[in-house]
């Protein structure tokens, strides 16, 4: 009666319980990790997207590939670049470099794709350049050159703040308010435009401050009276 009574408030009629068997979770495991794709040692294998594109050479531009080492000299500049030969490997292939891994060690596979990116930086800054554009939000705020190798930020402050352009990094005033950073080693160029946006970054509540061309400010709201 017991029984009787408890399967009334848990299925809605009189009559004895059944029990559904369900599957073992090890088998649902199982099948999951078969349906989900590549085993752990494919995974191993397959190369990365962007480590196995080829490295196209722009015409103008000269290198010399060694194992370990790349320097590459075009109309921009010249840049090198060391890589662990233990674990990539960078072999010239008509007009193109291919980068390629050495091993499937976890090692090898995280920096695949990391050197691949810096050698085909190299190439395209010896060639064309990167550049950062920056723009002064703020009433009074304004850039000008000091000299050809610095230039000067009025931020409202007491003082103007002056920063001396590293090597191989040009600074051009487009306006009062607008800045752009070239050069041919994008590391130094981002490096730079970081360290003039740090002299006034950007608040979030009028949008004053130094920030990139494309950079977008996530305002709040202020005090409501």
């Amino acid at each position: 009666m017991t029984g009787m009574m408890l399967n009334q408030r848990t299925s809605g009629f009189v009559g004895t319980p059944t029990v559904s068997k369900s599957t073992p979770r090890t088998t649902m495991r199982t099948t999951f990790t078969i349906e989900s794709g590549l085993s752990t040692t494919a995974r191993n294998n397959k190369r990365s997207r962007i480590g196995k594109k080829p490295i196209s050479v722009p015409k103008g531009v000269t290198y010399d590939l060694k194992e370990g080492s790349l320097k590459v000299k075009g109309p921009k500049g010249e840049l090198s670049l060391e890589y662990p030969a233990d674990y990539i490997s960078m072999k010239v292939d008509g007009e193109q470099i291919q980068v390629d891994r050495t091993s499937s060690t976890k090692k090898a596979r995280e920096q695949h794709a990391l050197y691949r990116t810096l050698a085909n930086n190299m190439f395209v800054g010896v060639s064309t350049g990167f550049e950062k554009k920056l723009v002064l939000q703020g009433v009074g705020y304004k850039a000008a050159m000091q000299g050809s190798k610095a230039v000067s930020l009025s931020l409202g402050k007491a003082h103007p703040d002056v920063c001396e352009f590293p090597e191989g990094v040009t600074v051009k005033v487009d306006s009062p308010t607008e800045l752009t950073v070239s050069g041919y080693d994008k590391a130094a160029v981002g490096n730079f435009a970081a360290i003039i946006r740090s002299k006034r970054v950007p608040e979030p509540y009028k949008g004053k401050g130094i920030r990139y061309a494309d950079e977008v400010i996530l305002r709040k709201e202020g005090k409501r009276k």
